[in-house]
């Protein structure tokens, strides 16, 4: 399991939890992972994919190369990337490196963007002077006096 030497086929399920089967656990496995069902509590990891289906609720740990969501997630996800489609929901933490948003999909939590960090904005480059800021008067204000 989890060998250097056999890559696992993305397109290829090797894991399926139909629409009406309710997990509680760890899986492990080196391909892809397709949840219909209820995965209750537990972990997930792969080098493959997961994929949440529309009609499914996962509360889990996830790391996997690409995760899915079409349904219900609320846990914590850490991938190379994590695609949360239309009517998808997600709740809690999601490390990714790369992640997409479809117009529908529903996020509460924490978005972690890892890998390399850009450079910070509002950080001026050494030996550069800060833009100078001029002072205007304050506008009069004209009391009414009736």
């Amino acid at each position: 399991m989890f060998s250097k030497e056999r890559r696992p086929d993305p397109d290829v399920i090797d894991v399926s939890l139909g629409p009406r089967a309710t997990f509680t656990g760890n899986l492990r496995c080196d391909g892809s992972i397709r949840i219909e069902g209820v995965m209750e509590s537990g972990e997930l990891e792969t080098l493959g994919n997961v994929i949440i289906g529309p009609g499914a609720k996962v509360m889990a740990t996830i790391r996997a190369r690409t995760v899915s969501i079409s349904g219900a997630f609320n846990g914590e996800i850490d991938a190379q990337r994590v695609e949360l489609l239309e009517g998808g929901r997600a709740w809690g933490v999601i490390k990714v490196a790369s992640f997409l948003l479809d117009e529908g999909a529903f996020l509460r939590g924490e978005l972690v963007m890892q890998g390399e960090t850009p450079a910070e904005p509002f950080v001026l480059p050494r030996g550069e002077k800060p833009i100078a800021v001029i002072d205007k008067p304050a506008a009069s204000s004209v009391a009414d006096e009736s």
